[in-house]
């Protein structure tokens, strides 16, 4: 066990037993969601993880620990601090070193699993191309680690205040296999169709299983996006979220606002012009996520030589 990393009880009694684990990031705790619905919904999710046969590994840098699992009180801690930093690839030895209180990204939520070994993961979306990138340079690291970190993400795809085009563009220059769920079509987080198609469509967790142990086994080290689309009845209408974040990518440009400042403001203001119904169907898509990832994550367990070392 590295010496940084601390298992929660649970986790810990499911590697003993050799019991599939699914990893959750933090920073849609501290800062993807308000408080309560973000504390109560990760919770919720946990427990669809637990009834879909799997064990939830909720991930986050505390008092210089990487915790794998989080007790209520961690959680709670998480949910209400202003304080809590938004840790990348980039920020884990400052927050570890500092001992200070870190939520994890895509990024840094694979480094976590992958340390831990962890080979799947559940969030909402993961990060991309932001619109303008040509000029700002404004990449997200997720796609970097998805490029080196052999952990299967499951998501939603990516949000529509990305460029979702680039974002694909960029995925195939570093190798990263777009997988979709039940359809041809790579979703928008909101919004079940972007307009682009994945690489690939599987649709059975054992379909999956089978694409990403042959992947791991050819050497071919990366993750693989497993872009599962929001249920239809809590889809937003395509043309409603493009202009709303139209309007949200105007405002922070008027206001300054950039770097990881960004989405946590986005998801805000869109919450706000859409009256609270950009939140139920982001918490409606992340457990739907849970429910694939943790299918996935059984099915490859069962595989002879996916289990942890």
């Amino acid at each position: 066990m590295h010496q940084y990393l601390l298992l929660s009880p649970e986790v810990a009694s499911a590697r003993a037993a050799g019991k599939p684990v699914v990893a959750l990031e933090s920073t849609i705790i501290s800062h993807g969601m308000p408080y309560p619905q973000n504390v109560q919904t990760a919770k919720e999710v946990e427990q669809v993880i637990r009834d879909a046969g799997a064990v939830p590994a909720t991930i986050a840098l505390l008092d210089g620990k990487i915790c794998i699992g989080l007790s209520d009180a961690q959680l709670e801690l998480l949910g209400t601090s202003p304080d809590a930093i938004k840790v990348s690839r980039r920020d884990m030895a400052y927050v570890l070193s500092k001992r200070l209180v870190g939520a994890t990204t895509v990024a840094a939520t694979m480094i976590c699993a992958r340390m831990a070994g962890i080979s799947v993961f559940v969030t909402g979306g993961i990060g991309g191309v932001h619109r303008g990138a040509e000029t700002s340079f404004d990449i997200s690291a997720d796609l970097q680690e998805l490029a080196r970190t052999d952990v299967a993400v499951v998501c939603a795809g990516v949000k529509s205040i990305l460029d979702i085009g680039l974002t694909l563009e960029y995925l195939e220059t570093l190798g990263v296999p777009v997988v979709s769920v039940g359809q041809p079509g790579f979703p928008a987080f909101f919004t079940r169709e972007s307009g682009f198609k994945a690489d690939f469509q599987l649709d059975t967790p054992l379909e999956q299983a089978s694409f990403i142990h042959t992947k791991w086994q050819l050497g071919l080290h990366g993750g693989v996006v497993v872009a599962n689309p929001v249920p239809e009845a809590s889809a937003m209408p395509k043309e409603e979220i493009d202009r709303i974040t139209g309007q949200a990518l105007r405002e922070a440009g008027e206001r300054g606002v950039t770097g990881k400042a960004v989405t946590p403001f986005l998801l805000a203001r869109i919450k706000e012009l859409t009256q609270g119904r950009s939140l139920a169907t982001n918490i409606a898509l992340v457990k739907h996520n849970a429910v694939v990832g943790a299918q996935l994550a059984v099915a490859l367990h069962q595989i002879p030589g996916m289990q942890p070392v």
